[in-house]
């Protein structure tokens, strides 16, 4: 090949890129539509999906990166940051350059005209390029994201890294088909009475809107940061990528991928860079509020997210933040079945999950079950059981629960556990693997409708709540009002009766939240699935954007016309 890029090594073009992957692309595009179950890249670590080799190399190159500086440039960088803490109890010490906020703005507009030009398609071959070769290194960005977020390894694995990815290529495939859905030339002709119609030729082209910045978050950097970070760059946006502090590893491992394929493709590595921070610099501040920076994705509290929303005027936010995820139980024909299902999703992360359960509603009278009726203090202590047989053994509740990620989990952890209404107490757990990690099993305290100042707090957490209501109705009217007021980002129902069941779709639909019905097997409510469940609804107060539909992407990008008259020129 001719061409080069800067480094002199031969350039693929955003067009070839396409090419490669357009297979792909169009079974993105396609699953995106159906919503049927698809994905392109192997969630199980298996040496027969990704090699013999591929598991022990990516541990490597994980613990090569343990206390040296993150080979990344970095525009305007002065210093280095090294803010991380594994909840595993073991150092990283990795220290990344620290840029200058102007430079990074500076450096990620001048990038932009040459990614314009790139073209949708061309874009979109990039994008799935950085994830094929994201895809490549999954052991060690799944190492990266267990020793950042305290997601057990299989976890970070799946949800950090398969699910991510499959995260991304969705988001790459819904900004694809919006922004080629007008045509990019076009022959128009309007008939004249008399004489010969009027021709002209119109080009449509695809212009992101600006200076693109996704603040990642502590609990899940990839698998909440995948989708923006591709929807702007599809659609033509530089991104600037601001990790939590907590959690930078995941993301600057992208960034490093990102601007590798960048430059491959000839374009300027800057339309993707990183922006690190010490602890309470407020960098994502500075930067959300700058009047070139266009969009911003968030994930994370609710406090921050509101500061966005209300402060990044010029911007279009996109916030993902928590709320007051809800079970409504009426009745059961599988006790055993809900049992089993509600503990591990009160035990997944150690509920460390904007998905995770908090407010458990049961009428005062009880519940019908295939075991018998059972009364809100049996069905308190029936969970509470359920807890214990899921994570009686060590090795299987360390898996399942991973490692608090935080102190200020820890915090809440604590004081809910000092309540004097705990059915359920938080234990430690000892992991062998790594003696040194904070692990806790979850809490889970009894209340009444009435003790709404406890429980329309957000305990993000291993923290629920069995609340007692009047009735079923009354249970509904409760997660009415308080998803309305608060926010959700899940909801789930167990009921026997068609009334009960259209009731609970109803109340969804009014507090504007996804619904799971009678989930008693292998699909839990903090889970959903790339290319078919929609994940947030941006019509309730917990988030403004669901990941990944339409209005997603479309407020990225403008498309802007031009036109000319038909000329022999044009007709050539």
């Amino acid at each position: 090949m001719d061409t080069a890029n800067r480094t002199g090594a031969p350039m693929t073009t955003p067009a070839e890129f396409y090419e490669k992957h357009r297979q792909l692309l169009d079974k993105a595009i396609e699953a995106a539509a159906t919503r049927d179950y698809w994905s392109a890249y192997p969630e199980s670590p298996s040496k027969s999906v990704y090699g013999e080799d591929a598991a022990p190399a990516g541990e490597r190159a994980f613990r090569a990166l343990l206390g040296t500086e993150f080979p990344v440039e970095v525009p305007g960088a002065s210093g280095t940051v090294a803010t991380e803490r594994s909840p595993y109890g073991i150092a990283l010490d990795i220290r990344y350059p620290k840029g200058d906020p102007a430079e990074l703005i500076a450096a990620a507009r001048a990038a932009t005209p040459g990614w314009r030009a790139a073209g949708p398609q061309g874009r979109a071959g990039v994008a799935a390029e950085i994830l094929h070769r994201i895809n490549a290194r999954i052991f060690e960005i799944a190492h990266a994201v267990q020793h950042t977020t305290g997601q057990a390894f299989v976890m970070a694995f799946q949800a950090g890294g398969a699910h991510a990815q499959d995260r991304g290529l969705e988001a790459v495939a819904v900004a694809l088909a919006a922004s080629t859905s007008i045509p990019a030339t076009t022959t128009w002709a309007k008939p004249q009475r008399g004489g010969d119609p009027l021709r002209m030729v119109k080009t449509s082209t695809v212009v992101g809107r600006g200076v693109a910045l996704l603040i990642g978050c502590n609990t899940f950097p990839t698998w909440n940061g995948y989708p923006g970070l591709f929807a702007s760059l599809v659609t033509g946006n530089p991104v600037i990528v601001k990790p939590h502090p907590g959690a930078v590893l995941p993301l600057a491992i992208t960034v490093q991928i990102a601007r590798e394929v960048l430059d491959e493709a000839g374009q300027d590595p800057n339309l993707v860079t990183l922006a690190v921070e010490e602890r309470g610099d407020g960098v994502a501040a500075t930067l959300a509020t700058h009047p070139d920076v266009r969009i911003v994705d968030f994930t994370g509290s609710s406090e921050f997210g509101n500061w966005l929303e209300a402060n990044a005027r010029q911007a279009a936010v996109y916030t993902e933040k928590a709320g007051l995820n809800t079970v409504i139980v009426d009745s059961t024909d599988d006790y055993k079945g809900l049992l089993r299902n509600l503990a591990f999703s009160l035990s997944l992360y150690s509920g460390q999950m904007c998905t995770t359960p908090q407010n458990l509603l049961v009428p005062s009278t009880g519940i019908e079950t295939d075991a018998g009726h059972r009364s809100v203090e049996e069905f308190g202590a029936d969970l509470s059981a359920a807890l214990d047989k899921l994570l009686g053994d060590p090795k299987r509740a360390a898996g399942t629960l991973g490692a608090i990620v935080n102190d200020g989990v820890l915090a809440r952890l604590t004081e809910a556990g000092n309540a004097p209404t705990v059915i359920h107490p938080s234990t430690a757990v000892a992991d062998e693997q790594f003696p040194d990690a904070t692990i806790r099993t979850p809490v889970v305290l009894r209340l009444d409708a009435a003790d709404e100042k406890a429980y329309t707090r957000e305990w993000f957490g291993p923290v629920s709540f069995v609340i007692a209501t009047e009735s079923t109705r009354h249970s509904l009217a409760v997660f009415t009002e308080t998803v309305q007021h608060h926010g959700a980002l899940t909801a789930s129902v167990y009921a026997t009766s068609p009334e009960v069941l259209a009731a609970a779709r109803e109340a969804a639909l009014d507090a504007r939240v996804h619904l799971s019905e009678n989930l008693t097997g292998g699909v839990f409510v903090n889970q959903t699935a790339a290319f078919s469940d929609l994940h947030g609804t941006a019509a309730n107060p917990a988030a403004t954007a669901s990941l990944s539909d339409a209005h997603f992407v479309t407020g990225r990008f403008f498309t802007l016309q031009s036109r000319h008259h038909v000329t022999e020129e044009s007709n050539a």
